[in-house]
């Protein structure tokens, strides 16, 4: 493979950056999922949830931050983990993030056939799931640079949809907007503002990290921004805060105007997922027309998410084959420096949304998003394995912690905490199903356990790769990069 011939392109700005990382986290699990949380844990329990999980993403940017500043290449986590844990970490990283990504963009090829449906009831799910993902895959065969502007303008349609939706909820809480606001009626009592307790807020926390996933994108985009070691540190630091405030600030309008009882929160079954809670809210307003309008922005909110996530698994791929992790033609890039055979392939993956056409909407969309949601924790917790390691290996051969482009404040507790937390939510996210010994339910919530572990030691047995010693620690960036920091 010659490489000069199939290298990516850096053709990202700083403002594709900052919205491509918003573009993937805001998305289903804001617009369409949010609802089932507050049915389950109640209005605080659900806002508790995000907010831990905000804190704990929050550690986990800080750990992207400073090996992604130091180190900006398309493999981000899997490179990291292959160099400062091991080959055979690295190996399961890489390819856990390419199915995570990968089935995430076949759940919301799955929603975008549930918000069709507002629209077009007698059009089958399976037949826009078709269209979209025909879509997408064009959108991402352009260039980097036609990406990240078709990402940044589908990504700020929603974050003004976000921003007059809070705008809107706080006037109708004061009853300034619409008729008989119920104000902070659903904040008194207590039980009902923490349905289920502690018990509650631990199994929406899948849900919840779902939702926040999105925001590693930065770090696989900055291995095609124009100057990551300015610009990674940037959108790190702006990225984390605007998600924390969008998410929070939904969840409290949500609780203060729907009920946790209500069964539009999707409690009553499957086919209540098509009803928003975003859509719930403007009708509840008595504006008709602003319902509809919100389902548009949810499309395009899922379309954003499904481009992203599109993306991110064909960088991964990509950069596994220039790793020799996966069959090299999945590195060639085409004259536009887009991996055409990468992006096929992971578009093929997408063709699981047809599930929808098979199983039934809601069961394919619920299936879809454990699975997916189980593999985002695993790569998180491999960043914060990777930034632990990172750090004391580039202290090790002599490095000072000011010579980084960006420092994590909170090292070494961040990470370890950060994972610590990452375990447990990985091994309780589901207990219930596990207790009641429901086979199929436990398998969609654990599966990404096994096939994790599986990759990693099969590596491991057939390499016999071990651990990289601090002192052997690759540190160098690529060499584009390392040019421009030296002149």
């Amino acid at each position: 493979m010659d490489q000069a011939e199939n290298e990516l392109k850096r053709g990202l700005s700083s403002r594709h950056l900052q919205m491509i990382a918003i573009g993937g986290a805001i998305g289903t699990g804001l617009f369409v999922a949010s609802g089932g949380t507050i049915a389950q844990a109640g209005p605080g329990g659900a806002l508790v949830a995000y907010l831990l999980v905000g804190l704990m993403v929050f550690l986990l940017m800080q750990s992207l931050g400073e090996m992604s500043a130091k180190i900006p290449v398309a493999g981000s986590f899997q490179t990291y983990a292959t160099r400062f844990v091991s080959p055979s970490f690295g190996f399961a990283i890489g390819w856990n993030y390419w199915f995570n990504w990968a089935i995430t963009v076949a759940a919301e090829l799955v929603a975008a056939g549930i918000i069709m449906d507002f629209w077009f009831p007698g059009v089958p799910g399976w037949l826009w799931a078709g269209v979209f993902l025909v879509l997408l895959t064009a959108m991402n065969a352009l260039s980097a640079k036609a990406f990240g502007e078709s990402e940044f303008w589908l990504s700020l349609i929603k974050v003004v949809a976000v921003v007059l939706f809070l705008v809107a909820g706080v006037l109708m809480i004061f009853g300034i907007l619409g008729d008989n606001s119920p104000g902070f009626s659903n904040w008194q009592n207590r039980e009902d503002v923490f349905h289920g307790g502690w018990v509650s807020i631990i199994s929406v926390f899948m849900i919840a990290g779902f939702s926040f996933q999105g925001t590693e994108l930065v770090g696989v985009a900055a291995g095609e921004a124009k100057n990551p070691r300015r610009e990674v540190p940037r959108a790190i630091r702006s990225v984390f805060w605007r998600i924390m405030i969008f998410y929070i600030g939904a969840i409290f309008v949500i609780g203060c105007l729907i009920p946790f009882t209500d069964p539009s929160l999707l409690a009553s079954g499957e086919a209540d997922i098509a009803a928003s809670p975003f859509t719930l809210v403007f009708e509840r307003a008595g504006i008709a027309f602003a319902a509809a309008l919100m389902n548009a922005v949810i499309l395009t909110a899922i379309l954003s998410a499904g481009n992203s996530g599109l993306y991110a698994s064909t960088r991964m791929l990509y950069a596994m084959a220039h790793d020799g992790k996966a069959p090299k033609i999945f590195g060639r890039t085409n004259s536009r420096g887009v991996p055409m055979a990468a992006l096929l392939a992971t578009a093929a993956v997408g063709l699981f949304g047809f599930l929808s056409a098979i199983v039934g909407q809601g069961a394919a969309y619920a299936w879809l998003l454990n699975v997916s949601g189980l593999c985002g924790f695993i790569v998180w917790a491999g960043i914060a394995l990777s930034h632990y390691r990172f750090r004391r290996g580039f202290l090790a051969q002599g490095n000072k912690v000011s010579d980084l482009p960006y420092k994590a404040s909170f090292f070494p507790i961040g990470p370890l905490l950060a994972f610590a937390v990452l375990i447990v939510v990985v091994a309780g996210q589901n207990y219930q199903a596990v207790l009641a010994g429901r086979g199929l339910e436990i398998l969609s919530s654990y599966i990404g356990i096994p096939i994790f572990l599986g990759l990693w030691l099969v590596h491991r047995h057939v390499t016999e790769s071990r651990v990289v010693p601090l002192l052997d620690m690759d540190l160098s960036g690529p060499k584009d990069v390392e040019e421009d920091a030296s002149s």
